[in-house]
């Protein structure tokens, strides 16, 4: 089923307040110079937004991975790490549809994160879409199409998916379980934080899980 992409004329994001941070801490030790930043979850110490809003959505921990869940209608969600700021990067991360939730959705990640009404991000669908687009002063937008696109380099329904978004000066890609399936020029944004984005459109609730985040030179 195609999206209805009305969520991008007007999206309704929670007003997320931090109601609990873990312990501090730096990165785990990067395993060679590529890597600016991983986390695998199994601790608190990247400080990543720990939200539950009754009803609304959660972003937390979860068993060694991170959750992003949302129950509400075209509402995305997203969070970052404390502290962090990049330029050229390229962001990972494996991500899982928990079994429940609807198809008809989104989640991915973010890079040149400014604040939560500027930043770019990259997106699939458990149905088999895609997308790159951007929050630009509140407003959020795709770039260079109008609606999300299909592919078949999804794993569809409850499958986990390796997403890879590729800031490198105004170049913007996006790469599927190893394969690209999108590039875009924009050039609004510079530098920034990473995150991960999750949402739904217009069916309510969904559920995923991350793990294995990493960002690494282009």
């Amino acid at each position: 089923m195609k999206h209805n992409l009305r969520l991008f004329f007007f999206v309704t994001v929670l007003a997320l307040v931090i109601l609990a941070c873990g312990g501090s801490g730096d990165s785990p030790a990067a395993q060679d110079d590529n890597v600016l930043f991983q986390d695998d979850f199994s601790n608190k110490s990247n400080n990543w937004d720990q939200v539950n809003i009754e009803g609304e959505g959660i972003t937390d921990y979860l068993d060694g991975a991170y959750q992003i869940r949302v129950a509400t209608v075209n509402t995305d969600v997203w969070a970052n790490p404390e502290g962090q700021t990049f330029t050229n990067v390229r962001v990972e991360v494996q991500a899982t549809k928990v079994a429940g939730g609807t198809d008809n959705n989104d989640f991915g990640v973010i890079c040149r994160y400014k604040d939560e009404s500027n930043f770019y991000f990259f997106y699939i669908s458990s149905d088999g879409y895609y997308g790159i687009g951007k929050v630009k002063d509140g407003t959020q937008q795709l770039i260079g199409t109008e609606d999300l696109l299909p592919t078949d380099k999804i794993n569809l329904g409850d499958a986990s998916n390796q997403i890879r978004g590729d800031c490198n000066g105004s170049t913007l890609t996006l790469y599927v379980n190893g394969q690209q399936v999108d590039s875009q020029t924009d050039t609004d944004f510079t530098a920034g934080n990473v995150g991960l984005i999750a949402g739904t459109f217009e069916e309510v609730y969904t559920d995923i899980t991350f793990d294995n985040f990493k960002v690494l030179k282009p």
